[in-house]
């Protein structure tokens, strides 16, 4: 099925991998989360704490299609083979998909814009190892 996949996009003239393109936007919207929630804090701006919880929302949202298209790009590259870069990937996915639904947990029970930005920082240290995992992979070492 997987391979099934991959023919069809070949055949229409698409033949590269699909996780790369898709994990821009939960990597951005964290980043932008820790902006936001930052200068929110030093401008003392609500809109702008209100910004970095979108940008985190949809992060959680766009974070489910990523990790598909990462399995499904690690089964058909690399035939499901494991290495320690996978392992680390796989567990920093787990972690930060709990880390973005927790801070949408949070800011929704008012959690204080102190205790969001740790979690919006500790998001941005999953996505670096995500990314640096990820270039491993790809780039070797």
């Amino acid at each position: 099925m997987i391979e099934g996949l991959y023919a069809l996009l070949e055949k229409v003239g698409f033949n590269h991998p699909l996780h790369p393109m898709l994990t821009h936007v939960p990597m951005g919207m964290i980043i932008g989360a820790v902006v936001f929630s930052l200068v929110g804090f030093i401008w003392k701006n609500q809109n702008l704490s209100q910004t970095a919880f979108h940008c985190a929302l949809l992060a959680l949202l766009a974070i489910v299609p990523v990790i598909v298209a990462g399995l499904l790009d690690w089964q058909h590259l690399m035939a499901g083979s494991w290495n320690i870069f996978i392992i680390v990937k796989m567990i920093l996915a787990v972690v930060l998909t709990v880390l973005l639904a927790l801070s949408v947990v949070l800011k929704l029970k008012g959690a204080e814009h102190k205790t969001l930005f740790i979690v919006y920082l500790l998001c941005l240290a999953c996505a670096g190892g995500l990314g640096y995992s990820g270039g491993e992979l790809v780039y070797g070492g």
